[in-house]
């Protein structure tokens, strides 16, 4: 019994111990060629194997190293492992190069980890010259070849421009042959129409205002429009400002103007029996409504003003 406790015992501790040190960060440090010739580039591999919950801290590499390497570029990538998804390898690999022959030593680097630093190893880098056959003679250099560039091969070469350049000057002369060929308008001048007398508009707003027949329906808005009609009117034949005025003040303006009293009376007529309907509410008889359709109409032939026919102003002005 004692015996195989001590066997579990060896086994629990040689599993802890194997866990601990396949989880324990490994890094490493490699290059793909050891030698290379002056000028050539290689690459630098530094890569760690850690368990993902290690914060790791990659090495500083600055541009150059050990004074003599040169880093070109770099690149970086991390894989995880297949049997384990909790471990991963960062890899980073330094395109380097070198300028004079010799062997550099390219230090151990570094990797912070959690548990502490771990180390790669060094490694040598032999940077060897091109070998030179002393044996041969020296050569100048060829004069440069001489090459004939016709303009066909310029074309060739620029055909493009050349197109784009030959349409845009379609385009501007289709634009020029349109606007030289395309019809010229002809300017109609119409001659200017007459001016209808203010009787004649007002004569025709009568008889349709008697044909609507619209004391029947609203006797306020027949005496209402008959008024505004003939307001409209004594303002285009007279120049009053009827529309802000009152009947009085319409009144009052005609006494300077040559209008007869009976032409007068004709339309006071109106104008009061309009008042009286808007403002007191009187319904009129059906005779009074057509008698102030008739003094309307009579008040605006009276009144009317002579006018001469364009055509005869035009003779006379010849």
């Amino acid at each position: 019994m004692i015996k195989c406790f001590k066997y579990f015992l060896v086994l629990l501790l040689t599993g802890t111990f194997y866990s601990a040190f396949a989880q324990a960060p490994q890094a490493e440090a490699k290059l793909d060629r050891a030698t290379i010739l002056i000028g050539q580039q290689t690459k630098l591999n530094l890569s760690i194997r850690h368990s993902i919950k290690d914060k790791i801290e990659f090495p500083a590499l600055v541009d150059s190293i050990a004074g003599k390497i040169q880093i070109v570029s770099s690149k970086a990538d991390t894989v995880f492992d297949k049997q384990d998804q909790s471990i991963e390898t960062v890899h980073r690999a330094y395109n380097i190069t070198a300028f004079d022959s010799g062997a550099y030593v390219i230090p151990s680097y570094a990797f912070k980890t959690t548990t502490g630093p771990v180390y790669t190893q060094p490694l040598t880098l032999t940077v060897q010259t091109v070998a030179v056959d002393t044996t041969k003679g020296f050569y100048d250099i060829k004069q440069p070849l001489v090459v004939s560039y016709s303009f066909f091969d310029w074309l060739h070469d620029n055909w493009q421009w050349v197109a784009i350049g030959f349409l845009v000057l379609l385009i501007i002369a289709g634009i020029i042959y349109y606007f030289v060929s395309r019809p010229k308008k002809v300017v109609v001048i119409e001659p200017p129409k007459p001016k209808v007398p203010p009787h004649i508009i007002a004569l025709q707003k009568l008889q349709e205002l008697r044909g609507k027949k619209a004391y029947e329906q609203d006797v306020k808005v027949y005496h209402i429009e008959l008024s505004e009609i003939l307001r409209e009117y004594l303002e285009k034949r007279y120049g009053i400002k009827t529309h802000e005025q009152t009947s009085d003040e319409i009144f009052a303006s005609l006494r300077t103007l040559d209008i007869t009293e009976d032409n007068k009376n004709l339309l006071r007529q109106v104008l009061i029996l309009a008042d009286l309907v808007k403002f007191a509410k009187e319904k009129p008889l059906h005779f009074e409504n057509e008698q102030s359709m008739d003094n309307a109409i009579g008040f605006v032939n009276k009144t009317q003003q002579a006018y001469q026919p364009l055509a005869d102003k035009q003779e006379e002005g010849k």
